[in-house]
């Protein structure tokens, strides 16, 4: 039997539960918080930026404010805008070598001329908090869930916390990127679903999305999924960040690769943005950061 469209002004009996995001990351560090004073030995995350991000400026500053908060020892390694791949990469041997460094990241996006892969497999497997060396990505296949893709986790601990059950859940991922796409994939095959994984070449994005008991939108394009591409009372997690501009007032905002709107009416569950993938996935950062230093004094 073919699935019903749903259409704006089709009669709805609810709207969806919204997963709050802020309030889930908040007992994530709570969590951590407590981890770490139970600790023998300091945690310390080492960052690195490249002059000329201000998005990652601004995450570096709050990211040292949090892990002060929590107990963990931040160090941000600044480099100027013109440094060259050999000079970050010098950066990061240094953080990998470095006892008292327990993780290491770099701040996205790097300029041009910089290699982002390059970087991210120089990265001590055992410090990649953020789970984007090639070998932890990789490690997520055979059930390594320690330092894994940080929103791939915060994904999985979203669609947990609505406490539906995976196992044999027909789970659609729109989008295949290596560090979201690809990973949260994996996991939901070890979560016992069953996957259908879209990318920019899916034909017809609606048959799939619309029988789907779960769909996790993380494709980078505004208001993508919308409320005909959602059967009634799914989960409905939304990955995407994307800056829009109102050119009428000239007004930016942050919106995500759901038609939040649409959806509201359809899904059960549905995360906002900003306040719900977003939070958990800096949690999921500090989580790892502990997660690490636990390993390298075990």
């Amino acid at each position: 039997m073919q699935a019903q469209r749903y259409t704006a002004d089709m009669p709805t009996a609810h709207e969806a539960t919204i997963i709050d995001g802020r309030a889930i990351a908040a007992t994530l560090r709570d969590t951590v918080a407590d981890r770490v004073q139970a600790m023998q030995r300091a945690a310390r995350l080492d960052a690195i930026i490249v002059c000329g991000n201000p998005a990652g400026e601004v995450y570096a500053a709050n990211q040292a404010r949090t892990c002060e908060s929590l107990g963990i020892e931040y160090t941000l390694h600044t480099l100027p805008a013109e440094t060259t791949e050999s000079a970050v990469l010098d950066c990061i041997v240094k953080c990998n070598n470095d006892e008292a460094c327990t993780g290491v990241m770099v701040h996205l996006p790097l300029p041009e001329h910089i290699d982002t892969q390059a970087v991210q497999r120089a990265i001590d497997v055992a410090k990649d908090v953020e789970g984007v060396n090639p070998a932890n990505i990789g490690g997520v296949i055979y059930g390594h869930r320690t330092l894994v893709p940080c929103t791939a986790a915060a994904i999985m601990h979203l669609i947990e916390s609505t406490g539906v059950s995976l196992q044999g859940a027909e789970v659609v991922v729109v989008g295949a990127s290596d560090i979201v796409g690809k990973p949260v994939a994996v996991l939901l095959m070890q979560a016992e679903a069953t996957v259908t994984s879209t990318n920019v070449h899916t034909t017809d994005l609606f048959s799939h999305t619309r029988n789907a008991d779960v769909v996790i939108a993380a494709a980078g394009v505004p208001g993508l999924v919308t409320g005909e591409h959602v059967k009634p009372g799914a989960v409905v997690i939304d990955v995407g960040i994307n800056r829009v501009r109102d050119e009428a007032t000239g007004t930016t905002s942050t919106v995500g690769d759901v038609d939040f709107e649409s959806v509201l009416p359809v899904a059960g569950f549905l995360t906002p943005v900003p306040g719900g993938v977003g939070p958990v996935t800096v949690a999921m950062l500090l989580r790892n950061t502990l997660e690490a230093c636990l390993r390298s004094h075990s």
